[in-house]
């Protein structure tokens, strides 16, 4: 059988998108399937670089479509920046491995910059290396500083031309070994403070481009290069001054947004593997799928995958709803940044838990996801920074909602052209949310959102009657348990929105929200249990910890679900 609600190749028709559309990620499913499992997991195992992926990409004018903003497109009336359809393929790359994802994904950043910049000569230029095939490159980390660009030590003295010479080194770029553009991050040497930023394009085949080495262990190249006296004309300079700093921060909010995605597809054939591996297995005389806890790790796993799938694709609709005045994806972005990728991380870990050792086996895709899915909640500054951002939106969440217009399911093939307009990124404590309480409201009948529910409402009345004091705000590690917290309640919310919209199964929307339930009464008894936590916050932690309401018959109807999955799909060898 295939599940309606995971990517299945051999079914794989995306109706809801245009023709072309289409066309290209069906091409590229098609790709992959012709090619077979052997040659995936033989070029993995070899950290063969994925020449043919890109030369297939090429061929097809795949990153060129998906990648040029409709204003740089010319005549070809199918190129546009679309998140729907960005998404899409972002799930299948993920599907087929991390590294065909990561050249996409390095190449989506490469050009945030680029797309943001007045720069008429640098916009034409990228669209011309698009057409003609090449990836891209966003150089904002460096080895000592990290990706911390208040600190960046790529130096540009004026040439006295208009232009500049550039030196010094970048880290953990992927890419830069082929990028036909590298946006780069420095500071002119002779400005000081936030003037002084500037945001160019760079070629990785100058002479004066010196590549250092991968600085990873895998298929993929993550580089060092280093510029020696680098050339940088006037019409390779993309942003200076603060206008570079806000390029960068919403780059990151346009770009980082597929880690939700590639962890979506990582999980999904992960899954088909394993169940299918665990389903023909007999132990003891019994097979493993028989056996309670296998049940119940499979099927959690298959429930938290939904739930990651469910708010991402209302995260689509949020971002290309957005405007000047709509900027609630700001918080949704870091959310799949950080929540949707470390549940990608549990789904691996109860899949593994149940087929253990056949989990390191190297001819497996599995093998190759146990070991990829870790980076993606750690490829955006870890887990911890996305929770302090997303701290900042709390009070305004929580507290003060606003009316906002309905958002839509967004499937259109619309250019998502605001994103390359964004504008400062600051302001994020001022932005308004609609009141999160009305998608709950409307599921109230199911037994497990209504006690989440009165999980949540407990949250704002600690935070109204007990909340952190000034010594506990400057305490991280006890503001991020509340920022968990905090998260569950978002990421409820939008799997509410989407389960609505997509007419969900009532069962699988309430088994969803038993592992919320115990997620919610996991973080509280974490809190409980933080030095900094006083005892009136520890009295309310205990209080809020709950049980799932228990449906015998709801698990079943869901783990039917999972078994049907068993034989489902098996890549060609």
């Amino acid at each position: 059988m295939s599940d309606p609600l995971l990517f299945h190749p051999h079914r794989y028709d995306p109706a809801d998108l245009d023709e072309t559309s289409r066309r290209l990620l069906r091409a590229t499913v098609d790709w992959f399937e012709t090619r077979g499992k052997r040659a995936l997991v033989d070029s993995y195992n070899t950290h063969e670089w994925y020449a043919d992926f890109l030369a297939f990409a090429a061929r097809e004018g795949l990153f060129a479509t998906f990648l040029t903003p409709s204003a740089d497109g010319g005549d070809d009336p199918d190129k546009r920046w679309d998140t729907a359809r960005n998404a899409a393929l972002s799930e299948i790359l993920g599907f087929y491995g991390l590294g065909y994802w990561y050249t996409w994904q390095v190449t989506v950043l490469g050009l945030g910059p680029v797309w943001q910049s007045g720069n008429a000569a640098a916009r034409a230029r990228a669209a011309e290396l698009l057409d003609q095939g090449h990836v891209m490159a966003f150089a904002l980390s460096e080895r000592p500083h990290g990706a911390d660009i208040y600190a960046t030590d790529m130096l540009l003295t004026p040439d006295g031309e208009g232009g500049f010479r550039a030196t010094g080194g970048k880290y953990y770029i992927g890419n830069g070994n082929v990028a036909g553009l590298v946006s780069v991050f420095g500071r002119r040497a002779d400005v000081e403070g936030p003037d002084g930023y500037v945001f160019f394009a760079a070629d990785s085949r100058h002479p004066a481009y010196r590549l250092v080495r991968n600085v990873v262990n895998a298929q993929m190249y993550v580089s060092e290069f280093r510029l020696e006296d680098y050339p940088v004309r006037a019409e390779d300079v993309l942003h200076t001054g603060p206008a570079a700093f806000d390029a960068a921060l919403n780059t990151v909010n346009v770009g980082k947004f597929n880690l939700c995605t590639a962890s979506i597809g990582i999980c999904e054939h992960a899954m088909y593997e394993a169940v299918t591996h665990a389903h023909g297995r007999v132990l003891y005389g019994r097979r493993v799928t028989d056996f309670p806890h296998v049940r119940r790790e499979l099927t959690d796993a298959y429930a938290r995958l939904v739930a990651m799938k469910l708010f991402s694709d209302r995260a689509v609709d949020y971002f290309r709803s957005a405007g000047p005045d709509d900027r609630r994806y700001l918080l949704f972005n870091p959310m799949t940044k950080m929540k949707v990728t470390t549940e990608g991380e549990k789904v691996i870990d109860l899949l593994w838990d149940v087929i253990a050792a056949k989990g390191f086996e190297a001819d497996t895709y599995f093998d190759k996801a146990a070991k990829d899915i870790r980076g993606l909640p750690k490829l955006e500054g870890t887990v911890h920074v996305n929770l302090a951002l997303i701290l900042k939106f709390m009070p305004n969440y929580l507290f003060r909602p606003q009316p906002h217009p309905a958002v839509p399911t967004r499937r259109d093939a619309a250019d998502d052209e605001f994103l390359f307009r964004q504008g400062p990124a600051r302001g994020l404590g001022a932005i308004r949310f609609h009141d999160w309480r009305a998608a709950y409201d409307a599921h109230a009948h199911l037994p497990n959102v209504a006690r989440f529910r009165e999980q949540a409402d407990g949250l704002v009345a600690l935070l109204a009657a007990h909340a952190p004091d000034e010594t506990q705000q400057r305490d991280l590690d006890f503001l991020l348990t509340i920022g968990q917290l905090f998260a569950l309640v978002v990421y409820g919310q939008l799997i509410l929105e989407q389960a609505e919209l997509t007419g969900l199964d009532a069962d699988l929307r309430d088994e969803i929200f038993d592992l919320l339930v115990r997620d919610f009464s996991g973080y509280a008894t974490e809190l409980h249990g933080k030095a900094a936590t006083t005892d009136e916050q520890a009295a309310w932690a205990l209080a809020h910890v709950r049980r799932p309401v228990v449906d015998a018959d709801r698990t079943a109807q869901v783990w039917q679900r999972v078994a049907d999955l068993a034989g489902a799909y098996e890549m060609r060898r």
